[in-house]
C-alpha cells in the first residue's frame, strides 16, 4: 500500500460513536486530509441519539485516497444505492477500501468483497455468512487485508484496523506514534477468539503477567525463556503458558518473535544502524537468522522493507 493522505470516512444514518471517535482520533490529524461524509451534507442521526452536522457528501468519496465504511445501527437494511455506487467508484478509481465491524457490511453490498475473506464483529459473523454466501468470512481474525480491500473486526477492534492502515502505509514508526497518543497498543497478537468471553479474572497473577510483558518488551535483546518468564510472574510454565495465552491470544514463542520483528521494522524505517546490529537488538543470535525471519513474516528482505519506507512520514 503506498502512502496516502486523502481519508475519507462514510458515516451511515445511526453511525456509532465509537467509529466516529476512532477514525476522527486517528486519521484527523495535520498529516491527513480527512473528511467525514455522509449520504447528504446536514445532520446524521448517531447511535447515541444526538445528531452530528456533516459537512461533506459522498461526492468527496471521489478524491480520497483510503475510504472507510463505517458502522451504523441500521447495517441489516441495504445501504442506499448512491453509498454503494460511490464506495464502489472509489475502489475502481484506485482507492483503497476499508471497512470494520458492522460496516463490513455495506462493503459486502457493494460486491467488492465477493470471493475473498473478510472478518467482522464475531457476534454478526454467522449473519454476515448468510446473507452473503460469497464472502469467506473469517470470525478469528482482528483484521484482513486483501490487498485495495481490508476489513476489521469489532468495536475497539477498529484501532486494530486504522493502526494496521497506518502501519502498511506509512511503517511501524508513524503507526507506533499514533498507538502512543492513544495509550493503545500499536499491535495485538491473536484474534477475537480471546474476547468472546473474559478469560482471564483480575487478580494479582495478572498484574504479575503485565509486568513481565513490559519486562520483556525492554529487554528483547536478552535470550528470553519461558521458564524464566513463568519464574518472574511467580508461577509454574504450564500455568504461565495457559494465562499468556489466554491474555495474548498467542503462545509465549509467537509473541516474542512479533516484538522482535516489531522493533527491528521501527529501527529499520528510523535508524541507520547495520542489519547485524539491528538483528541483536531485537534479540536474534546471528543477521541471518534475522534475515530469515523478517524475510518468511514479512515478505521482503529487510534491506528492501527499509527501501521501501525511507523518506516516508
Amino acid at each position: 500500500m503506498r502512502p496516502f493522505r486523502s481519508v475519507a470516512a462514510y458515516a451511515p444514518p445511526g453511525a456509532t460513536g465509537l467509529a466516529l471517535g476512532i477514525v476522527n482520533e486517528i486519521f484527523g490529524r495535520p498529516a491527513f486530509d480527512f473528511a467525514l461524509c455522509t449520504d447528504r451534507p446536514g445532520p446524521l442521526r448517531t447511535d447515541l441519539g444526538l445528531p452530528l452536522q456533516v459537512e461533506h457528501g459522498l461526492d468527496r468519496l471521489a478524491g480520497a485516497d483510503l475510504v472507510l465504511a463505517l458502522p451504523g445501527t441500521d447495517f441489516r437494511t441495504e445501504p442506499p444505492a448512491g453509498a454503494i455506487a460511490a464506495l464502489r467508484a472509489a475502489y475502481d478509481r484506485g482507492a483503497v477500501v476499508a471497512a470494520h465491524c458492522v460496516g463490513v457490511y455495506a462493503l459486502a453490498a457493494t460486491g467488492l468483497l465477493d470471493g475473498l475473506d473478510a472478518t467482522t464483529h464475531w457476534r454478526f459473523a454467522a449473519d454476515l455468512a448468510a446473507r452473503r454466501p460469497q464472502v469467506r468470512v473469517r470470525p478469528e481474525a482482528l483484521y484482513v487485508d486483501q490487498g485495495r480491500v481490508v476489513t476489521g473486526a469489532g468495536a475497539a477492534a477498529g484501532i486494530d484496523l486504522c493502526l494496521y492502515l497506518i502501519r502498511r502505509g506509512h511503517g511501524t514508526s508513524a503507526a507506533n506514534d499514533i498507538a502512543r497518543d492513544l495509550v493503545s497498543p500499536p499491535h495485538r497478537d491473536g484474534g477475537q477468539l480471546q474476547y468472546l468471553a473474559a478469560p482471564v479474572p483480575a487478580d494479582t497473577d495478572d498484574e504479575r503477567l503485565a509486568d513481565v510483558l513490559a519486562w520483556a518488551r525492554a529487554h528483547l535483546d536478552h535470550r528470553i525463556t519461558v521458564a524464566g518468564l513463568a519464574e518472574r510472574a511467580l508461577l509454574s510454565p504450564r500455568t504461565f503458558a495457559r494465562r499468556f495465552k489466554a491474555a495474548t491470544g498467542a503462545t509465549p514463542h509467537a509473541w516474542l518473535t512479533a516484538q522482535r520483528l516489531a522493533l527491528a521494522e521501527e529501527l529499520l524505517e528510523t535508524t541507520g544502524l547495520p542489519i547485524e546490529e539491528i538483528a541483536r537488538r531485537v534479540g536474534y543470535g546471528s543477521a541471518a537468522v534475522f534475515r530469515e525471519q523478517f524475510a518468511l513474516r514479512r515478505g521482503v528482505a529487510p534491506r528492501t522493507y527499509r527501501r521501501a519506507f525511507t523518506g516516508r512520514s
